[in-house]
């Protein structure tokens, strides 16, 4: 398996608990993240969320869908959500939402490893263009949630 760790960071003159009610929301990404191709509640979680499962697509500009589900394992609302993800990805994903004087710096942390032959066969030639990918749906969920929140996006990285 091949395997990325990648940190993104989004700041947004925002108050934290819109840039944690937008991201959290994970049924509305795709009417404002671009490259969200689909959300799907798999099942509900317990009063906390831990345990919820979302199926994902996401498509930036590769011509496939990568499809996985991610599952909640913390909850520690407005400041941090954690959970791990399986299918043609599998690893975990953490966001952790800090509020300042000038609004909300929201940082995702995303470890995986693929896991279809084809993209690991790919790997040592296609990285950069998987990495590229990746930060092309970060960025424009960056912007996309500035557009939602009304927002000035000070930074996206």
């Amino acid at each position: 398996m091949a395997r990325y760790e990648f940190v993104s960071t989004w700041c947004l003159e925002a108050p934290v608990e819109q840039v944690w009610d937008a991201v959290y929301d994970a049924e509305h990404w795709p009417e404002w993240w671009q490259g969200v191709a689909f959300t799907k509640k798999i099942r509900d979680g317990d009063e906390n969320d831990i345990g919820c499962i979302w199926r994902l697509g996401w498509r930036a500009r590769l011509p496939y869908t990568l499809e996985f589900e991610s599952e909640t394992t913390h909850v520690d609302r407005p400041h941090l959500m954690e959970g791990f993800t399986r299918g043609e990805l599998n690893g975990t994903g953490i966001w952790r939402f800090y509020e300042g004087n000038a609004g909300t710096a929201a940082v995702y942390e995303w470890n995986v490893e693929t896991t279809k032959p084809w993209m690991n066969a790919l790997a040592p030639l296609a990285r950069p263009v998987f990495v590229h990918n990746h930060h092309v749906i970060m960025k424009n969920g960056a912007v996309g949630l500035s557009k939602l929140l009304g927002a000035r996006l000070v930074a996206a990285g």
